[in-house]
């Protein structure tokens, strides 16, 4: 069944990555999960199930669930909607994107990665076969990360993917080992092959 992309910000599978997105706005998470959006900010279904897939190849399932496995896609659509980590702010040089461009000389993430996604994998990123999948993001990721100076897209969409993951519940308490005051300091700690990093990120941890 297909949402309607304007109610779709709304409804219930937004409800966790909004409360993320509210923490890191300090406003009230009812004042983001029911803000209407431009409808050109609204997703469609295959780009969220673009978001989900592309966020699970950029951590994968293991021991513990992938970053799409915990809804860091809608997470990081509803990030860069609004403006995390300066994702609104003007490019230096948006010609250089400027079918993705805003007024304001923004950049739409979502739609551009679509395109280019779709571009490397002969047409349909989702239908193509996974190695050809990851391919295609690890080509984007070497490329934005060449230099410095980019200012690819993806480096806002990977950062806010890694957001989302690490301050879930998974990737804050269960992928990483959450302590919420570490103890002493010791410069030098066994590694073993079950050794995990300490997290003491308080926003990952379920209350109840």
């Amino acid at each position: 069944m297909q949402n309607d992309p304007q109610r779709g910000w709304n409804r219930r599978e937004f409800v966790s990555a909004s409360a993320l997105i509210a923490l890191a706005l300090g406003v009230p998470a009812a004042a983001v999960s029911l803000t209407r959006l431009e409808s050109e900010e609204a997703p469609s279904n295959g780009q969220r199930l673009m978001m989900k897939e592309v966020s699970q190849l950029v951590i994968p399932r293991s021991a513990t669930p992938g970053a799409g496995d915990v809804g860091a896609g809608d997470f990081a659509i509803l990030a860069l909607a609004h403006g995390l980590d300066g994702s609104r702010s003007p490019l230096k040089d948006p010609t250089a994107y400027a079918r993705f461009a805003r007024n304001d000389g923004s950049i739409r993430h979502v739609a551009w990665l679509e395109k280019e996604l779709d571009g490397r994998t002969g047409g349909s990123f989702l239908k193509a076969p996974a190695a050809q999948r990851l391919a295609a993001v690890k080509a984007v990721d070497a490329e934005a990360f060449a230099s410095r100076e980019s200012e690819s897209p993806w480096k806002a969409i990977k950062g806010l993917i890694l957001t989302g993951y690490y301050t879930s519940e998974v990737g804050g308490a269960q992928e990483l080992r959450y302590e919420p005051v570490p103890g002493r300091f010791d410069p030098d700690l066994p590694l073993t092959p079950d050794f995990r990093a300490i997290s003491n990120d308080w926003t990952a941890v379920d209350f109840g």
